[in-house]
């Protein structure tokens, strides 16, 4: 999740967007995933997430705060899943803002996701906002550490480096961060698919559209997918939301909403036509959040108890809505 930018900076990075809508062509095309190797796991080919066994998987889930809320885990999971999602993206923390996730606590959260029945998407949030290339690696690093945890998952958990890191505009310093702890990553022997989120508070999905194939090179199994967050800059009108996810389908990346909401400080979100086009063009998505957020922000909350026994009009709208978790989500 983001926070608000100056108005300043907003109208500028608007104006920016616009101009590219206008003046962008098709990009060229990108080499995805062999399709003749053998996996063992998750795996990205093309513009498509698949799993072991070739099966297209298209993400229907919602974001939960776990670090923050670690005593409500077994009625916000049980309550998640029966919603029917297939998704959880998992917040955690590798200790330089929050509390830090340790290795129980990683195999707890996947191991409570797993039997559920939904896909793990683990992401640590220190990150977020932040256009340090060594914060960004010292979350690298956590990963490292965690690889005997991850190790044999691949199959049922999805690695997202970092929450909405590189804060700022810039699309060569999220380029440059990536492309340095993606192989470091690898080099940990960690296999599971990869996903990262775009520049600018998850926002700027420009940062794909002009980098996104050098950070997919970097990666030696070819297996990152990315992540565009929509709230007010990304999804306030129907030609941006688009915009922001053909930047990679049209390289052949493959792309999810990695968080929206219907509205936030930084404007409004045109979330039906979001999740209507998502649908149409197999796109995953992931809504935030289940419970807990604050700071004048409580609107994204979709529920008010954590047993999901009263949803929000929000959480109605993601869950029972004609475009909603009960009417499109498949498992795996």
């Amino acid at each position: 999740m983001q926070e608000r930018l100056f108005p300043i900076v907003e109208f500028f990075v608007f104006a920016f967007t616009f101009m590219l809508y206008i003046g962008c062509s098709s990009s060229k095309q990108v080499a995805g995933a062999d399709s003749h190797l053998e996996h063992t796991g998750f795996y990205v080919d093309g513009t498509t997430l698949r799993s072991a066994d070739g099966t297209p998987f298209i993400m229907r889930g919602i974001n939960h705060g776990h670090n923050w809320f670690p005593n409500e885990e077994k009625v916000a999971f049980d309550s998640i899943a029966s919603t029917g999602a297939n998704t959880i993206r998992i917040v955690l923390s590798d200790g330089q803002r929050w509390k830090k996730d340790d290795k129980v606590s990683l195999r707890n959260s996947i191991e409570a996701t797993t039997s559920r029945g939904m896909l793990p998407i683990v992401e640590v949030h220190d990150g977020t906002g932040s256009d340090d290339i060594d914060v960004l690696t010292r979350i690298a690093e956590y990963w490292c550490e965690m690889a005997d945890v991850l190790a044999g998952t691949e199959s049922y958990c999805i690695l997202n480096i970092a929450n909405e890191w590189c804060g700022g505009w810039k699309s060569k310093v999220w380029r440059d961060g990536y492309t340095k702890v993606i192989p470091i990553i690898r080099e940990a022997g960690i296999k599971n698919t990869i996903m990262v989120d775009a520049a600018g508070w998850g926002q700027f999905g420009y940062s794909i559209r002009k980098y996104g194939a050098e950070v997919f090179n970097s990666d030696p199994l070819k297996n990152t997918m990315f992540s565009v967050h929509m709230y007010g800059m990304s999804g306030r009108f129907n030609w941006l939301i688009r915009f922001n996810l053909e930047g990679a389908t049209k390289q052949n990346l493959c792309v999810c909403v990695g968080e929206f909401g219907w509205k936030h400080s930084d404007g409004d979100v045109k979330e039906d036509y979001l999740m209507k086009y998502c649908q149409e063009n197999q796109i995953g998505w992931l809504a935030w959040s289940w419970k807990g957020n604050s700071g004048g922000v409580e609107y994204l909350d979709m529920t008010e108890d954590w047993d999901g026994s009263r949803l929000s009009d929000w959480g109605d709208k993601v869950i029972n809505g004609e475009f909603g978790i009960k009417k499109t989500s498949i498992h795996k």
